[in-house]
């Protein structure tokens, strides 16, 4: 889910259509249907593991948007894929009928899908020649050029992509040089070095760039589940201003 303003809505959701169905929420602080309807738009979007988006639009804020798709009252919910309007309702919806619409904007798997999904790298290659800039196998073949050391070759790959948290998560690792990053996704502990290699490299981000590339670079890699993760960001915010 994201948040998308008037001078965000053409990347965050025109150009993002190209690749998958967006649903754009039209809603605002004081219209209740919107707070019933929000939640289950979010609950029933996320379910799609990624095949649909859900893009957010506070009308009040931005009113050119809700201009330009003629909104009469809200909560209004379109559906956008390659640019264009699919579908639509007006109002708050149960869940099994907001389940069902979604469900309706589903994608079948294409044949770079099927592959990525088999996640081995023959298989990623493939997805990447029939369509080269497909997310999951981009960001599954940079991860495993990353871990091999390959970090042009991974940097490369994420450049084909809008960047996000999973390309810069991978770029974190390309640049740490792959199997001396930490592990990410709060599997990493007390005991795994981290803390004295971060706080070795605090002490020099203000006046050396490499160190706070690498400081940073360690975060993205360790991931918001760990729970250094915050505590570490506060601290280079507090040391660099």
């Amino acid at each position: 889910m994201i948040d998308v303003t008037d001078a965000t809505f053409e990347q965050d959701v025109l150009a993002r259509s190209e690749q998958v169905p967006v649903v754009v929420d039209l809603w605002a602080p004081w219209c209740g249907p919107c707070k019933t309807l929000g939640p289950i738009l979010e609950k029933v979007v996320d379910a799609t593991n990624g095949t649909v988006e859900l893009a957010k639009v506070n009308v009040d804020d931005n009113p050119g948007i809700g201009q330009a798709f003629r909104v009469q009252s809200i909560p209004a919910v379109y559906a956008i894929h390659k640019r264009q309007v699919v579908d639509s309702f007006i109002g708050a919806l149960p869940e099994p009928a907001v389940a069902d619409w979604v469900a309706k904007l589903v994608p079948e798997p294409s044949e770079a899908d099927k592959l990525a999904e088999a996640g081995d790298e023959e298989s990623l290659r493939r997805a990447l020649d029939l369509q080269p800039d497909h997310h999951d196998a981009v960001v599954k073949l940079a991860e495993v050029l990353a871990r091999r050391g390959d970090e042009d070759g991974a940097l490369g790959l994420l450049a084909r992509l809008p960047e996000d948290a999973e390309t810069r998560r991978v770029a974190a690792l390309a640049r740490l040089g792959g199997s001396e990053a930490p592990a990410g996704n709060g599997t990493a502990g007390p005991g795994d070095g981290l803390d004295a290699r971060l706080d070795g490299l605090l002490e020099r981000v203000k006046e050396d760039d490499a160190a706070r590339q690498e400081f940073v670079d360690l975060l993205e890699t360790m991931g918001p589940e760990d729970p250094r993760t915050a505590t570490y960001r506060r601290a280079l915010t507090a040391r660099l201003f």
